[in-house]
């Protein structure tokens, strides 16, 4: 049959629109599964490009013993409005309110001028509006409440999840290096002090966000994929007021007797936890900053503070006793080499214990004539005190002990006695100080450790114990022997004008010529010397171990007078500061019927009550209490909480006011210890979950 040719025009054109047509509707359907468009070929419906992104966490702080802050972390925040997701009605009668507001808060606008620009930004449909930068998180809450904005980020348009988190140091120059930081480089990352040793703890882990493109940037949508983390709280063992008073003698000390740098560093004994670190370096301006840690990371000769740790290995094994008389010349010879004292004529026939109360180089001739045949023995001796070994303190740039020792280039036939005297032997400061402290903690040698805690708010996440190197550096009888020499030189020695009126101190001075930068040890006028102190307080019951170093003095070079006046003024002040030294004047406690009560749980309270048999009167039922005692009897008045609103934490002790105020989702800092006496914000406020309120506590 033939068919006309028009007809099969006809049905290949049916054929092909209806497959053109179906093209269109699965283009179409998939455009609007995947884009969420109607209308795939309208050039105003381009694609929108979302990504997530990442938002920091709030890295953690770091406290002293005290939970005064020493580094914080400081958000702020980007303010920007999608005016397009306010209703209309709504917009119309707030717009102008909402422009009141901002131009009270942010006067760099007026009135008028606010809302121009956002009723402009509206009408041009415009979705990313840029309200304020870098506001602080309590302006943040503020804005919260602004008319329009207090209908949140899909009613009433604003946009402030973009932080910018800066760490803070309140102190500023106070233990900056020890402090530290975290400083990311092109191919690694810095980590320096504190911050750095424990930066797997301090971090936290960030948050996700979605952005969109807008404008070719990429901005927030409000979208939160994952809440960030905290990162945690570090409790260390510096006390803030001992860190003070050792920056601040320290310093005075450096300005006064010139220096290239100068570190004290404060221990406590029983534990070796580092209670104050200071490093001081002149800069080009004359000034002193924190700019190197030397405390931990410069070795130098120790000089006569070593004298100890050789009068301790020649008494270990038995080869002097500590009256043995000595003639103690002024000049000691060995080869071709030559020691002197300080008092160039000498100081004649003396015991042992007395040359080392005055510091006299006679000791390099004891231990010389006691170890020549056998050095490696001496050496062995150095070793078991732990002297030859880094501490493994924790913060990052420790160098090894160095020293000569027989077989190596730089051996000689006198370096036995230049070793015993404190040359030809490098330690850190810290090094030192360890051994010291161990000296003083009857032979007990403590690793140095700065942090006792861990914490997530209220919750200790870890615990930090003291952590023992060394049992036992050497016998109890030789180091009786070596605390009263210690003490000696304090009451008779070179120590005996840093004598306190109030307590007993027990130390080593040490005078050791150093390296003039590239001029050697130079000539007479070019030499250069570093001064010293170790030594402990109270001598009869050490409480803390000290060492000062100033290197380069230009004023003075004995270790008495330039290094152990420093320490007697730390010593002095943390003596006249510290409760733990002073006996309370009135020893008999007074009688009280009925004790002192804090607001808290009622449950707690009333388990500590009954206990005691105190008579209790309660009104209403509620958790959660004020107290008040009155006529021999603790009156219980209920208080309610409603998680929606700010609780009155005040006059609560720090474990209640912490679970109160966590509980409705606030995270809490602390200052000060005691009862809490204030807070940042005002009870009855509505509760922004995850702001951040400070609370001020004060002893009772």
């Amino acid at each position: 049959m033939n068919v006309p040719k028009s007809v099969i025009l006809r049905v290949y054109l049916i054929y092909f629109m209806v497959v053109i047509l179906m093209l269109i509707v699965t283009v179409k359907s998939f455009s609007i599964v995947v884009d969420g468009r109607e209308n795939i070929f309208s050039s105003a419906s381009k694609k929108i490009e979302q990504r997530s992104a990442q938002t920091p966490s709030r890295r953690g702080e770091i406290l002293d013993k005290n939970l005064s802050p020493l580094v914080t972390s400081v958000a702020f925040y980007d303010i920007y409005m999608d005016p397009m997701t306010v209703d209309e009605k709504i917009w119309n009668d707030n717009i102008a309110g909402l422009s009141v507001k901002l131009a009270e808060l942010f006067p760099s606008k007026t009135k008028s001028e606010f809302e121009m620009y956002l009723r402009d930004a509206r009408a041009k449909k415009r979705r990313y509006v840029l309200i304020q930068k870098g506001v602080t998180n309590e302006i943040r809450k503020e804005l919260r409440t602004f008319p329009i904005f207090n209908l949140g980020r899909f009613n009433g348009g604003i946009i402030d999840n973009k932080a910018t988190i800066v760490r803070k140091r309140p102190h500023d120059e106070l233990l900056r290096r020890t402090l530290g930081y975290v400083k990311p480089r092109a191919n690694d990352t810095l980590f320096v002090g504190i911050e750095g040793a424990y930066d797997y703890l301090l971090a936290g882990q960030p948050g996700e966000i979605i952005e969109q493109r807008i404008s070719n940037s990429w901005k927030p949508t409000g979208t939160v994929v994952r809440e960030s983390v905290d990162g945690y709280d570090l409790i260390t063992s510096i006390d803030k007021d001992i860190q003070e008073v050792a920056h601040t003698e320290l310093e005075r000390q450096l300005k006064s007797k010139g220096g290239r740098y100068g570190c004290a560093i404060v221990m406590d004994v029983k534990t070796g936890f580092v209670k104050a670190m200071v490093n001081l370096q002149e800069g080009n301006d004359g000034e002193y900053y924190e700019s190197f840690n030397h405390a931990v990371g410069t070795r130098e000769v120790p000089g006569s503070t070593f004298k100890l740790a050789s009068l301790m290995a020649a008494l270990e094994d038995n080869k002097i006793n500590i009256n043995d008389t000595v003639n103690a010349v002024g000049k000691y010879q060995f080869y071709e080499n030559e020691l002197t004292d300080s008092k160039k004529w000498g100081y004649g026939k003396i015991t042992i214990k007395e040359a080392f109360e005055v510091s006299s180089n006679v000791i390099s001739k004891v231990i010389f004539n006691s170890y020549r045949s056998n050095p490696e023995k001496y050496l062995e001796r150095i070793a078991s005190f732990g002297l030859t070994e880094k501490t493994g303190v924790d913060i990052a740039g420790e160098q090894e002990p160095r020293y000569s020792k027989p077989g190596d280039p730089s051996w000689w036939g006198g370096s036995l006695a230049w070793l015993s005297i404190g040359y030809e032997f490098q330690l850190t400061p810290l090094q030192m100080l360890a051994y010291y402290n161990a000296v003083a903690n009857d032979g007990k040698y403590m690793k140095p450790q700065f942090i006792s805690h861990v914490k997530q708010g209220s919750r200790v996440i870890e615990t930090y114990d003291p952590i023992v190197l060394r049992e036992k550096i050497c016998s109890q009888p030789t180091l009786d022997i070596l605390k009263s020499c210690l003490e000696g030189v304090m009451i008779n020695g070179t120590g005996k004008n840093l004598k306190s009126t109030f307590f007993t101190t027990a130390g080593k001075t040490g005078t050791a010529q150093i390296a003039n930068q590239n001029k050697g040890y130079g000539e007479k006028n070019e030499k250069k010397h570093i001064a010293s102190f170790a030594g402990y307080f109270p001598a009869n019951d050490p409480i803390y171990s000290c060492i000062v170093v100033i290197a380069a003095p230009t004023d003075d070079i004995y270790g008495a007078t330039v290094s152990g006046t420093v320490f007697s003024a730390i010593a002095n002040k943390v003596y006249a500061t510290s409760l733990e030294y002073h006996k309370a004047v009135n020893e008999k406690k007074p009688i009280v019927s009925v004790p002192t009560t804090f607001n808290g749980n009622r449950m707690d309270l009333n388990e500590v009550l009954n206990a005691f048999q105190i008579q209790k009167k309660f009104s209403g039922p509620q958790d959660w209490v004020n107290t008040k005692t009155k006529d021999n009897t603790v009156h219980f008045y209920g208080k309610e909480i409603d998680k929606n609103y700010v609780p009155n934490a005040v006059g609560m002790g720090l474990r209640d006011a912490l679970y109160l105020l966590e509980s409705v989702g606030l995270h809490v800092k602390v200052n000060g210890y005691g009862v809490v006496s204030k807070q940042s914000i005002p009870a009855g406020q509505v509760v922004t979950p995850g702001a951040q309120i400070e609370i001020e506590l004060r002893a009772i």
